[in-house]
């Protein structure tokens, strides 16, 4: 006869008292799994989190309190979860996950890894540990209503980076500078602005109107002479935006005119752009003062940020933000720079105030400071109830991890609505490994389409090792016979190389590089591939069957709807894909073992037998499979983050 303690066979139980369990992230789903781990039977649990309680997560995150504003995430989770179970042995560390402290060795010490991440670049890092330490690992992740779980384990299942995941949603230099359409086009501008001004200075987030615009077919000496902006507010010449804003001693009014008057001014004498479209309307600071008449003392209705403001109160917001990150980076001293951080109030104050001038200017209705945050933090709503569920599936799935059932274990899909066979959740047989996966094959390998010439080290390191492939700490050496040292994790030891070219290192097409990083265990063969004719503004291309090739998800009357994708001036942030940033990787799929069921909206959707990628985070993000409903917009590591996204 079997043995019981509470609902587990005593085996089960006495294994769940004794095994040591990673939990990865102490949010919104975190919290609900670690309370939900405490009361199955889970003794030994560690729990490591680099975030702190903001008041925004009393809503969902059941483990934290008011008074708890401002401390570690895992520290109060850990405090408030022994409430539940005094004699469990927790461990908090208020830290992050891709710290080298957290070395293969470190995940060796566990029988089980649950990741509860946000961002992609996390989950990344993770699954690369994971594989490496040969350790289970429940990957998992919500966007709004809909959810998924997926068991990942070494040699038996898709790895997290098996599968394509879309690339972030990102928009032509072009329109953002220039001709704008949809509102997250301003908002992208403002956040551009802010860090021009206040911030890390990127050639690629100018926003001074961009006279290459291969729309705009001008002569730029002609029409230079007509545009009306002025010297003393600054030119659009100018070179560094930063430099003339702290000429002007970061006056905000002579940066008001400059950005909504001259700026736009200039924009109205490339005339070729505005054939087909509405021409954009110019602001004048004192033009608007004088038209503000005395009105009393006015009481606006509904919460203070769901309200839209008048032209004249962004005016005033605008005014007023730009003086306090203004003191802000006087007391922080010379050459400093702020970060964007929805959080913080002056910056979205800031944000809000120069995006809803911009779409005053371009015709389009104004947004709430609420509606602004959505989108510029890659939000979507954060849904309690899916994170407990997923919770829920999470310890399931582990019980199964546990009890040496892994063939039993599933990826299983919360959807939105009901399938044909009225089932919300959805579970799937889980995938093999991808034979072509760069993380988890016996040999990973890559082909990388570039231009040698124009390629610096630097770039390879960041934009490629790094950015794309999720590399840490990269060591490469060029497979040339010498084993030349192209780039040392080593700090300092080959600084000098960055600014060089590939081709100064007698790279050129069909080089191999071999890339290393010894933090996550991992090494990648690069073969280059030479190209001189890449697309405007294309640094490489993957080749092949890597992430870059994630097929475009089937659209429906929903993307129409999207702010990302479509020209309807909605409220409501897109929950397509990027979320980078910040958002959890969600799909949804039929199972297998319902062939017969259909979506409940849409028929006509791919079969189960289909592939799809993760929708992510940031934008958003998670792994797997095949394609369902009508709600795939809907998914999202924080992943952020993809085209507006956000996740816990």
């Amino acid at each position: 006869m079997v043995q019981l303690v509470g609902s587990l066979r005593k085996e089960l139980a006495e294994s769940l008292s004794t095994c040591r369990v990673l939990v990865v992230g102490a949010g919104g789903i975190g919290c609900e799994l670690l309370k939900n781990l405490v009361l199955t039977g889970f003794k030994n649990i560690e729990v490591i989190d680099l975030d702190i309680i903001d008041v925004s997560n009393l809503n969902r995150q059941f483990l934290f309190q008011k008074k708890h504003v401002g401390k570690s995430k895992a520290q109060v989770a850990k405090e408030s979860v022994l409430q539940f179970c005094p004699t469990a042995n927790i461990t908090a560390y208020h830290d992050s996950i891709m710290n080298p402290d957290y070395n293969v060795e470190f995940f060796r010490n566990f029988m089980l890894v649950m990741n509860a991440l946000d961002n992609r670049a996390a989950r990344n890092h993770v699954n690369r540990m994971c594989l490496a330490a040969d350790i289970p690992l429940i990957e998992s992740g919500t966007a709004g209503y809909l959810g998924q779980v997926a068991v990942i384990k070494k040699g038996l299942t898709e790895c997290y980076e098996c599968q394509p995941k879309p690339t972030q949603k990102t928009f032509p230099g072009c329109t953002i500078r220039n001709t704008p359409s949809e509102p997250i086009h301003c908002i992208v501008w403002a956040k551009y602005l802010f860090n021009q001004l206040f911030g890390e200075e990127d050639a690629d987030q100018e926003v001074s109107p961009d006279t290459a615009d291969p729309e705009a077919a001008w002569n730029p000496a002609d029409t230079e002479a007509r545009a009306m902006a002025s010297e003393t507010d600054g030119d659009i010449k100018r070179v560094s935006t930063k430099e003339w804003a702290r000429s002007t001693g970061y006056d905000p009014v002579k940066l008001f005119n400059k950005l909504f008057k001259d700026d736009i001014m200039y924009l109205l004498t490339m005339d070729k752009l505005w054939k087909k479209r509405k021409a954009p309307l110019p602001l004048d600071w004192y033009q608007l003062e004088s038209q503000v008449r005395p009105q009393g003392d006015v009481k606006a209705v509904g919460l203070k940020d769901q309200q839209v403001l008048c032209v004249w109160g962004y005016c005033q917001l605008f005014q007023h933000s730009i003086e306090t990150l203004r003191s802000e980076l006087k007391e922080k001293g010379d050459g400093a720079e702020l970060v964007w951080d929805k959080d913080d109030a002056p910056a979205l104050d800031f944000v809000t105030a120069a995006a809803n001038l911009r779409m005053h200017i371009f015709s389009m209705n104004m947004k709430s400071r609420f509606d602004i945050k959505s989108m510029a933090g890659n939000i979507i709503p954060a849904i309690a109830t899916t994170n407990a569920i997923i919770a829920g599936l999470i310890v399931m799935e582990g019980l199964k991890v546990m009890s040496g059932e892994l063939e039993s274990c599933r990826t299983i899909f919360l959807n939105k609505h009901p399938n044909l066979r009225k089932k919300l959740l959805v579970p799937c047989i889980l995938d093999p490994p991808c034979a072509n996966c760069y993380v988890c094959a016996s040999r990973p390998e890559v082909t990388v389409k570039l231009n040698v010439h124009k390629t610096t080290v630097l770039a390879l390191q960041d934009k490629i090792l790094k950015e794309r492939f999720g590399m840490v700490a990269p060591d490469v050496q060029i497979e040339d016979g010498k084993g030349t040292i192209l780039i040392s994790s080593e700090e300092g030891e080959t600084d000098a190389n960055n600014g060089k070219f590939l081709s100064d290192f007698g790279i050129r097409n069909g080089s191999r590089l071999q890339s290393d990083d010894f933090l996550q265990d991992y090494t990648l063969l690069i073969n280059v591939l030479h190209a001189e004719d890449l697309e405007k503004d294309v640094e490489f291309e993957v080749v092949g069957d890597a992430p870059d090739k994630a097929p475009t998800p089937p659209s429906n009357q929903e993307d129409a709807n999207s702010i990302a994708n479509g020209n309807k001036d909605s409220a409501q942030p897109s929950t397509s894909s990027n979320a980078p940033a910040e958002v959890d990787d969600v799909m949804i799929v039929d199972s297998e073992e319902e062939e017969a069921a259909s979506s409940s909206s849409s028929a006509a959707m791919p079969t189960s037998g289909t592939k799809r990628k993760h929708l992510d985070d940031e934008t958003g993000e998670a792994s797997v499979k095949r394609p369902r409903t009508n709600q795939s917009h809907e998914a999202a590591d924080t992943d952020e983050d993809d085209d507006i996204i956000a996740l816990d």
